[in-house]
């Protein structure tokens, strides 16, 4: 099962909305084939795994996989089906599928054929693993992560008494490279106008090569001009705004919405949903970080803490109390502390 996980986490980025899952077929305690999930609407980690292995050895061998085997037909046939088909008497799996069309049902197909399954094998390691689509389907709404960098003294971003002159470059290189990584694994970014319009940013993951995500801008007014960067046309952006526009922007969507609303962040990230983004690393400021704070929208948060000293600024938002310390590790000279929200919406 270990060895199941290690494979689905080469999809992470690419298979978004389906889930990472990684299976193994061994035989006499030797692995004999495996496979992952590869890319969204591509064949499955079990067709990859049974294609891998001689086909005359499936009937004594015995399946691993992270996820139970799916049983509907979506872009792909049932792997449950094709289980049976192969004649695989044994197969082992990490934990349920949430999903309403599996839910169960694949182990149940599996159970009436006469295969012998065993289930909640390294359970809540790939719970884990898949926590972007298990937290879509039970929480309705994408996994939400807050990023950002403070100093060592608890500002996240000048303020207007520094010299505009100073730089507002908190954390080092090697952080910087880290967080590029980061946006290639999630669907989505976030920021605000303040955000936009300070730091004029790409949102892109240029330092590290992956996938980049959708941009989303939080822009109430449509303060930020179209000659941003957030506007460059080179990636999907959606631009939420209470203000009606309809002015055309290649890859760039525009969406109204109320921001008066008391639910407008709840309202805000089911149209994220809708639009088969399952994830969001928010790299906005202040105001925007601590609002999902305190609609207690948010589930992991991930904090560059630099060794330098302002004295003054912009002070890092409030994290929330009940935050559980998961990690924390040197970056270079930065401490990067990584929190779990235990009681998120």
């Amino acid at each position: 099962m270990q060895r199941c996980i290690q494979l689905a986490k080469l999809g992470l980025g690419n298979v978004a909305p389906n889930p990472m899952v990684g299976a193994v077929i061994e035989l006499n305690g030797k692995i004999i084939g495996e496979g992952y999930h590869h890319q969204f609407g591509a064949a499955h980690a079990e067709v990859n795994a049974i294609n891998s292995t001689d086909e005359a050895l499936l009937k004594d061998g015995t399946l691993y996989v992270n996820l139970e085997p799916c049983s509907h037909f979506g872009k792909t046939p049932p792997c449950a089906d094709l289980i049976i088909e192969k004649g695989i008497k044994r197969v082992v799996i990490g934990c349920l599928d949430p999903f309403k069309e599996v839910a169960g049902r694949g182990i149940a197909t599996l159970k009436a054929h006469g295969v012998d399954v065993i289930l909640d094998v390294c359970k809540e390691q790939c719970l884990e693993l898949n926590k972007r689509f298990i937290t879509s389907l039970e929480k309705k709404r994408p996994y939400i992560i807050l990023k950002y960098a403070q100093t060592a003294d608890g500002y996240i971003g000048l303020d207007a008494t520094h010299d505009i002159s100073t730089s507002r470059q908190i954390s080092r290189r090697e952080s910087q490279q880290l967080t590029h990584r980061w946006r290639s694994e999630e669907s989505a970014i976030l920021v605000g106008t303040n955000t936009a319009l300070l730091d004029n940013p790409k949102l892109n993951t240029r330092f590290f090569g992956g996938n980049n995500p959708t941009r989303i801008l939080l822009d109430k007014d449509l303060k930020v001009p179209f000659s941003n960067n957030i506007y460059d046309t080179t990636q999907n952006t959606i631009v939420f705004t209470q203000k009606n526009k309809s002015t055309r922007i290649l890859n760039c969507t525009f969406l109204e919405i109320d921001f008066n609303a008391p639910a407008f962040l709840k309202e805000m990230l089911e149209i994220v949903l809708e639009n088969n983004l399952q994830s969001i690393i928010i790299e906005g400021g202040a105001a925007t970080l601590q609002s999902f704070y305190d609609a207690n929208l948010w589930d992991e948060s991930r904090i560059f803490t630099s060794t330098t000293s302002w004295g003054k600024g912009i002070k890092s938002p409030l994290q929330a109390k009940d935050a559980k310390i998961i990690s924390e590790e040197k970056i270079a000279t930065d401490t990067l502390t990584i929190y779990k929200n235990t009681t998120a919406s």
